[in-house]
């Protein structure tokens, strides 16, 4: 048989499926559409929000009531705001951002770090206990973290360790779910015949780890280390109930702050200001996550296909 006549009825039927493409009546033009329409919907779910934000953080405390919400008011106040958000109260809101990094850096950053030694471990090695250590980190997924911030809180207050930087540090050191990730990662990502031939060459397992290992587990690390980084810079409730000093408040805790002071006698509403930190406290998120999104990406798909 010729090869023409082998590739006929290939090109009859990418003609057949170019067509059918054509077609808008046909079941997978119109589960386009609707997957079209969906993710048209989702996108303004998404996006409106930030807009909304945008457009009122340009605004004054009084063209917040007297404008419409979704659109510029007359005058353009985003940068006087900045200013004053960064000079109200003696700049406290510059010591709330360097709280946050604080926490973020040293929090996440040792989360990250202990799920990666955890997860691998758990992944390369057999030990006694193993299977039940498994069960133990996935009933800890599933706990909120606000079901333990009590507990939490009167353990430190125990340990005198409330109204502390620590007090926030501690409990962001622990992420069940970042160690379940890298756990699951490292499984596929490093292959135990590369760990073996490495033995085989001398090398320590703490040189193999770090010459060989991260470098394999680099996608895994990103992803963890976004997931914490997000977890720990919004972390509410905990830092809520562990400190009682604004001077150690994070973002969250001390915008909300600002924006309780409209409920309380003889204060004055700063719901300009409140608007503005909150604009200015995702630009770092959004900068981790664009810069780190390639990464990321293969961070989630990795070990997804064997």
């Amino acid at each position: 048989m010729s090869s023409s006549t082998l590739s006929r009825p290939d090109s009859e039927g990418r003609a057949a499926r170019r067509k059918a493409r054509k077609d808008p009546g046909r079941p997978g033009a119109q589960k386009s559409i609707a997957l079209t329409v969906l993710m048209g919907a989702f996108l303004i779910y998404t996006v409106l929000p930030l807009f909304w934000l945008v457009v009122n953080a340009s605004k004054t405390q009084e063209q917040l009531f007297d404008s419409f919400g979704l659109w510029f008011a007359d005058g353009f106040s985003l940068f006087s705001n900045i200013s004053d958000t960064l000079s109200y109260q003696d700049g406290i809101f510059g010591r709330w951002i360097l709280n946050t990094l604080l926490y973020v850096v040293i929090g996440a950053g040792g989360a990250t770090l202990l799920a990666t030694l955890a997860g691998y471990g758990m992944a390369k090695y057999r030990f006694p206990g193993r299977g039940a250590v498994f069960a133990i980190v996935l009933g800890a997924v599933a706990v909120p973290g606000t079901a333990l911030a009590v507990p939490t809180f009167l353990m430190f207050s125990k340990m005198d360790l409330t109204n502390t930087i620590w007090a926030v540090i501690i409990p962001s050191l622990i992420s069940p779910f970042g160690l379940y990730l890298m756990w699951v990662f490292a499984i596929e990502a490093v292959p135990t015949e590369i760990l073996e031939a490495a033995r085989m060459d001398g090398a320590s397992e703490l040189r193999t780890f770090f010459t060989i290992s991260v470098k394999l587990l680099a996608p895994g690390i990103v992803t963890v280390l976004l997931f914490t980084t997000v977890a720990t810079w919004n972390n509410y409730f905990l830092p809520l109930i562990m400190l009682s000093d604004p001077d150690l408040y994070p973002l969250t805790v001390g915008l909300n702050q600002w924006n309780a002071q409209a409920q309380s006698a003889g204060s004055q509403p700063v719901f300009d200001l409140v608007l503005t930190g909150s604009l200015l406290s995702i630009i770092p998120i959004v900068v981790a996550f664009l810069v780190l999104q390639r990464q990321w990406q293969s961070g989630l798909s990795a070990g997804s296909v064997k």
